[in-house]
């Protein structure tokens, strides 16, 4: 997805065919997306970048495992699945999440990065460069991650 809007074109299509399958989820979250997507170009005045799609789409995900986490504590697991449902038709609009592994090789060459810029290895004071060249990997691949995931392995790297 590499054109602007081929995204909105591909959820618009998509609505369709999950109305014709009677699917009331995947229908609900299709529409969630395609407002989600409306909202941040009417917000920007302009039409959407690929990365600013991604990034609404992250956004949305976000908020639904927070939603989860507070379902689960409230004890209300029907509504914490609710939420994980819709977060498994939004992450078909993503590219693939990064493993652990991978995600592991990737802070290893950051921290290689940032540590023959300065001459020494990185402490966790230097977090935050890490964490900006991890994310400049990540985007400069098409690759996606979780921020909260990406920050626990880069303290405990710089750490360690």
């Amino acid at each position: 997805m590499t054109e602007a809007g081929a995204l909105e074109i591909l959820v618009n299509q998509q609505v369709i065919l999950a109305m014709k399958a009677h699917d009331a989820v995947r229908t609900t979250t299709l529409r969630l997306i395609k407002n989600a997507l409306k909202n941040k170009a009417i917000e920007k005045r302009a039409a959407v970048t690929p990365v600013e799609e991604q990034q609404a789409l992250a956004t949305m995900i976000k908020q639904r495992r927070d939603s989860i986490e507070q379902f689960t504590k409230g004890n209300r697991p029907e509504l914490a699945a609710a939420e994980a449902a819709e977060i498994t038709v939004i992450e078909e609009f993503l590219p693939k999440a990064l493993d652990e592994a991978a995600l592991e090789a990737l802070v290893a060459e950051a921290v290689q990065e940032v540590a023959a810029a300065s001459g020494k290895k990185p402490t966790p004071k230097e977090m935050g460069a890490v964490m900006k060249a991890v994310q400049a990997r990540l985007q400069a691949g098409g690759l996606r991650a979780e921020g909260r995931t990406v920050s626990e392995l880069v303290k405990k790297v710089l750490a360690g």
